[in-house]
């Protein structure tokens, strides 16, 4: 029997809250984090909207932990915060906040079997590009530690500096489907590699403003009809929609091995049971039904579970035109006329795309839904997509006690990636 794997910890930072209360809180009211680019001119930038933390404050979070970390740590935490990175001193803020809320500080787990796994690439994108702008105008004046603090690896190992963690720490660059990629490697870790705790850090990407009119110019992102109203921009299945809307965030989920948790008396959010990949064999931003369904029927046989067990779907849902009906023809495939009794929504109707993190930030959202037997709508349907005939809770919250999740992730290159959830509490 593999080892079952739980969730005893998490942790979140988003434009609805970094907390995992006020997260909730905010999806459960419909309330849109999405609000005008602040981190970058926008001048230039066909795209004006995005879900924008770059004046989230740092120092009062950071603040808030004092008192409750063990003293060196937050010593640690502190130091690092002054020196790195906008974004990696988000990713050191959220693993504190995560180890805290799984109550790790203190337990009796050995350091060398503690893994760290970080969702994404090109993660630093904002501090590179001011970088060679600062190397054109001067290069002496560039950060002294630019080629240390660009790598993706150094957010782990700012975590595991923080934690002290010494067993395995990397990084997983996926595209969109990245949080749920490093999530399957932290589930091996525990099952085939002995680790007691896998932290998943589902880290903010920080956006560049190359990247995002690269973006529009694509066609993947919206900018012809909602500059103006930002809160109306991100609207997954409404006739309207134009593309996806970017977005800061970042999620922690920390993984025990399930008797080991119970052993010391962890409280336990979920466990999670299955999580398959799979590939389109196309580069291209192009969402294939075939890829999403392989991904979804191998997660619910890897798990021993039929269609008809699952009960939720927290779907991937981007707002784009072509994507989120593709996704639905998947889950249709998959799931045949169960298909029409699950209930399924949008997290990124409020949230925006918090890209490589987002399927972290959105399994958070999905696993404080299935404790409370609530979950949240999907915003800003003025107008039901014809072709949508599923039930994507458009007209509120919605009580549903759920045993089961799917998460689904699709990122760009082909990539699909899909979690499977239990309920602990069901």
């Amino acid at each position: 029997m593999s080892k079952r794997v739980v969730v005893t910890g998490m942790s979140v930072n988003t434009a609805l809250g970094d907390t995992l209360d006020g997260f909730r809180d905010g999806l459960m009211a419909g309330r849109s984090a999405i609000s005008h680019w602040k981190a970058f001119p926008t001048d230039r930038v066909y795209s004006k909207v995005g879900g924008d933390l770059s004046h989230y404050d740092v120092d009062a979070k950071l603040s808030s932990l004092e008192g409750r970390l063990p003293a060196d740590v937050f010593k640690r935490l502190k130091n690092l915060v002054k020196r790195v990175p906008w974004t990696t001193k988000l990713t050191t803020l959220l693993a504190a906040d995560g180890w805290l809320d799984a109550g790790l500080f203190g337990a009796d787990y050995d350091p060398h079997a503690q893994a760290v796994v970080i969702s994404g690439h090109n993660l630093n994108a904002l501090y590179q590009y001011n970088s060679r702008q600062q190397f054109e105008e001067e290069p002496d004046f560039i950060d002294g530690m630019t080629s240390l603090y660009s790598l993706d690896t150094d957010h782990a190992g700012c975590v595991s500096e923080v934690l002290q963690t010494r067993g395995p720490i990397y990084t997983m660059g996926a595209a969109c489907a990245s949080g749920n990629v490093a999530l399957r490697s932290a589930i091996d870790e525990i099952r085939y590699h002995d680790a007691q705790t896998a932290m998943v850090v589902g880290a903010v990407l920080e956006f560049a403003p190359v990247d995002v009119h690269a973006m529009a110019i694509m066609g993947a992102i919206t900018f012809q009809s909602f500059n103006d109203e930002p809160a109306r921009a991100s609207r997954p299945y409404d006739t309207k929609r134009e593309g996806f809307v970017p977005a800061h965030g970042g999620a922690t989920l920390v993984l025990e091995e399930y008797e080991a948790a119970t052993r010391r008396g962890a409280r336990i959010y979920a466990e999670v049971l299955a999580c398959a990949a799979s590939s389109d064999g196309n580069h291209l931003p192009q969402p294939s039904e075939d890829g999403q369904a392989q991904a979804m029927s191998r997660v619910l046989r890897d798990a021993g579970l039929a269609p008809s067990d699952v009960d939720y779907i927290n779907a991937h849902a981007t707002s784009t035109p072509l994507g989120d009906l593709t996704e639905l023809k998947s889950i249709r495939r998959v799931f045949g006329d169960h298909a029409y009794t699950v209930s399924i929504n949008a997290p990124k109707s409020m949230l925006g795309h918090c890209c490589w993190s987002a399927p972290t930030v959105e399994t958070v959202a999905g696993l404080l839904q299935m404790r409370t037997g609530r979950l949240h709508q999907s915003i800003n349907i003025d107008e039901l997509d014809p072709a949508v005939d599923l039930d994507v809770c458009r007209d509120g919250p919605v009580d549903r006690r759920v045993r089961v999740m799917l998460k689904n992730s699709f990122g760009f290159g082909g990539i699909n990636c899909v979690s499977l959830w239990r309920n602990h509490e069901a």
